[in-house]
C-alpha cells in the first residue's frame, strides 16, 4: 500500500539517505577494483568475500566495514521518512550482518590467495563459519526489507521492490547450495549489484520527494 513520506527537510535526514546512495557504490567499485587487480582472483570462481585475504585483504575488511556503517545510515534515514518500522530494522540487520563479515574473515578458497590450493577448503575455521553465518541472516533480512519498504512506496516501486529482493535471493541461494558454476558465482555478484542499486535507487527517491516537497 502507498503511502505519503514524511518531509525530510532536515539536513541529517538528508545525510542518512545520501549514505544509502553511496552504500553500492563503495562496495561494488572497491570489489571490482581488487578483483582485477589482486594475482589469483576470477570473478567466475571467486565472491568478494575471499579478498579480505592476504597481504591486502584489509581493503576489503574495510569496504565491509563502512559498507556496513553506511547501510545502517541508510536504515535511519529511511525510518525518517516512511511510517514502517520493520523495513529499516531488517536494512538495519543486513548492515550489522555486512560489519560481522568484515569482523569474521571468509576462508582462503580455490586459488586465492595465489598459492591456496584449488578447489574449497578442506575445513572450515571458526570465522569462517562466522562470516557465512551472519552473511545468511544479513542476506535474508535484505530480502525481507525490499518487500518491507516497498510495500509503503508506489505500485510501481513496490513491483521493483520485491523483484530486486527475489533476484538476490536467488543468486544467494545459487551459492548458499554450495554450487561452484562459473554461471552462479556470476549470477551472486550480479545479485549484490541488483541490491545495491535498490538501495541507491530507492534512497534517491526519498531523499528527491523530500527535497520537493
Amino acid at each position: 500500500m502507498t503511502t505519503t513520506t514524511l518531509p525530510t527537510s532536515t539536513f541529517a535526514t538528508r545525510r542518512l539517505l545520501t549514505c544509502g546512495i553511496l552504500a553500492g557504490p563503495v562496495f561494488v567499485v572497491t570489489g571490482v577494483l581488487q578483483g582485477l587487480t589482486r594475482a589469483g582472483f576470477d570473478f567466475t570462481r571467486h565472491p568478494a568475500s575471499v579478498l579480505s585475504n592476504g597481504s591486502l585483504g584489509f581493503i576489503q575488511i574495510a569496504n565491509f566495514l563502512v559498507t556496513g556503517l553506511l547501510t545502517i545510515a541508510a536504515a535511519a534515514g529511511i525510518r525518517r521518512v516512511l511510517p514502517g518500522r520493520w523495513g529499516p530494522r531488517l536494512l538495519t540487520v543486513y548492515g550489522v550482518g555486512l560489519l560481522c563479515a568484515g569482523v569474521f574473515r571468509a576462508d582462503p578458497q580455490d586459488g586465492f590467495p595465489a598459492g591456496t590450493p584449488a578447489g574449497p577448503p578442506s575445513t572450515v575455521s571458526w570465522h569462517g563459519v562466522l562470516h557465512f553465518a551472519a552473511g545468511g541472516v544479513g542476506f535474508l533480512a535484505l530480502v525481507a526489507a525490499c518487500f518491507a519498504i516497498g510495500s509503503h512506496l508506489t505500485p510501481a516501486r513496490a513491483w521493483y521492490s520485491r523483484l530486486s529482493g527475489l533476484l538476490f535471493l536467488a543468486g544467494f541461494a545459487g551459492v548458499a547450495s554450495g554450487s561452484t558454476s562459473p554461471v552462479v558465482t556470476l549470477g551472486f555478484w550480479a545479485a549484490v549489484v541488483i541490491a545495491f542499486a535498490w538501495l541507491a535507487t530507492t534512497s534517491t527517491h526519498l531523499l528527491s520527494r523530500g527535497e520537493s516537497r
